[in-house]
């Protein structure tokens, strides 16, 4: 089955090396509370652990101080040597920088015991969402956890309109080095493909999952979930 163009999808502020410079401010991520969920559920030094759409490599990075192997993964070339980069200046060595997608990554080894997305899978259409997690489910170990976090929406098709401005006030802010600005996050609803909690939880599941834990937040268009996988498909 020919796959998708993932990087015609990733966007083409992902590929512009100015943009990818001052991502970390711009996004303002902490990993530490991903961490303490996934070393509840048993990540520690003889752990192998897989990051689809690693960007910069905030979390990557993060999970290699505490865990056996991380393989960071992204789609976009300039990421990918920002990572390295960043690799190399933490003289880490059980970092492994991969460029390549949800669907074209091939995977080299045992099973990995974990696999964590954050802000990725939204770039594609949930078909491919779907063969996505079904992939991301073979490369897991029986019983391996995946911890995603996306922006998902989850409210009813009647209420997306208040729902999603409310969520735009809530959130924008006026310069883009500082976060997402208003224009921005109207392009990611418009042009992305960030779908509904209530079709996303099926697919995880179909694809071998059980969820052990959900989080919507409080606008309801960020969610996060803890799944373990039960069964090869």
């Amino acid at each position: 089955m020919r796959s998708l163009d993932e990087i015609g999808l990733a966007g083409p502020e992902h590929l512009d090396p100015a943009y990818v410079a001052g991502y970390d401010r711009k996004a303002q991520f902490d990993p530490a509370a991903d961490l303490e969920e996934l070393h509840s559920h048993g990540l520690g030094s003889t752990s192998a652990l897989i990051d689809f759409g690693a960007g910069t490599g905030t979390f990557a990075l993060a999970a290699a101080r505490v865990c056996a192997k991380v393989i960071a993964v992204d789609v976009s070339p300039v990421m990918v040597e920002a990572l390295r980069a960043r690799v190399a200046e933490a003289k880490l060595t059980n970092v492994e920088c991969v460029q390549a997608g949800f669907l074209s990554y091939e995977h080299d080894g045992a099973p990995v015991d974990f696999i964590y997305s954050r802000n990725a899978l939204h770039h594609l259409p949930d078909f491919w969402k779907g063969i996505a997690l079904t992939r991301m489910a073979r490369l897991l170990a029986p019983g391996g956890i995946l911890l995603l976090r996306d922006l998902v929406f989850s409210f009813e098709p009647h209420e997306a309109e208040e729902r999603i401005a409310d969520w735009i006030d809530s959130v924008a802010v006026e310069r883009p080095e500082d976060g997402w600005t208003r224009k921005e996050l109207m392009t990611h609803v418009r042009d992305e493909y960030s779908t509904f909690s209530w079709l996303l939880e099926p697919l995880i599941e179909r694809a071998g999952f059980e969820i052990l834990s959900s989080d919507y937040g409080k606008v309801g268009a960020y969610a996060a979930y803890t799944a373990a996988l039960v069964r090869s498909v």
